[in-house]
């Protein structure tokens, strides 16, 4: 059982795994490589002077596995409401998380399937997204939203800030309290 599942890993889903992770909670991420960043060239991404689409989504990816988030790369085809927490079923394997984060770019489909309200899109070219509270939370218990889907912009440095912001949130939940992840120099 996964603390916290993480469905899409480009920059929203990455910054989520990379806190989730990094506050000790056993993380899942789970992405079908579709992320609209892998056809990006970046240069407005604060601490980042230019780089590519790919390099930012490998370099997010990796980040969050250096803090112990499993990535697996497939795509989800169902979610289920399961005892205490959610069944995830992708196209090869299950697995089973307590909480889960929609990081779906800018595709809803899941979250719909899944009985997520959406409502219409508020970017260029974005169709619909996800409802979600300030905090980031979705109408079904357990089921949160962060990123593009969740009606932020489309932005790197946007996303991967709600991606952040959704995890601390869910971590904080988790723990019963407010949850801060901040480092210093050694």
């Amino acid at each position: 059982m996964f603390d916290i599942a993480i469905i899409g890993a480009g920059p929203a889903g990455a910054s989520a795994a990379i806190f989730a992770a990094k506050a000790g909670k056993k993380t899942v991420v789970v992405d079908s490589d579709k992320s609209m960043t892998k056809r990006a060239w970046v240069e407005n991404h604060y601490g980042v002077l230019e780089t590519t689409g790919p390099d930012l989504l490998a370099l997010g990816k990796k980040q969050a596995e250096k803090f112990g988030a499993q990535l697996v790369n497939g795509s989800v085809e169902a979610i289920e409401k399961q005892g205490e927490g959610f069944l995830i079923k992708t196209d090869s394997e299950s697995y089973e998380s307590n909480q889960i984060i929609l990081a779906t770019g800018a595709i809803v489909d899941l979250a719909e399937k899944i009985g997520v309200e959406t409502t219409e899109g508020t970017e260029p070219r974005i169709k619909k997204i996800i409802k979600t509270t300030p905090d980031g939370k979705t109408n079904i218990d357990g089921i949160w939203a962060a990123g593009t889907c969740a009606g932020v912009s489309v932005h790197t440095i946007i996303t991967a800030g709600d991606g952040a912001k959704a995890a601390i949130n869910v971590i904080s939940e988790l723990n019963g309290e407010r949850y801060v992840d901040h480092d210093l120099l050694k």
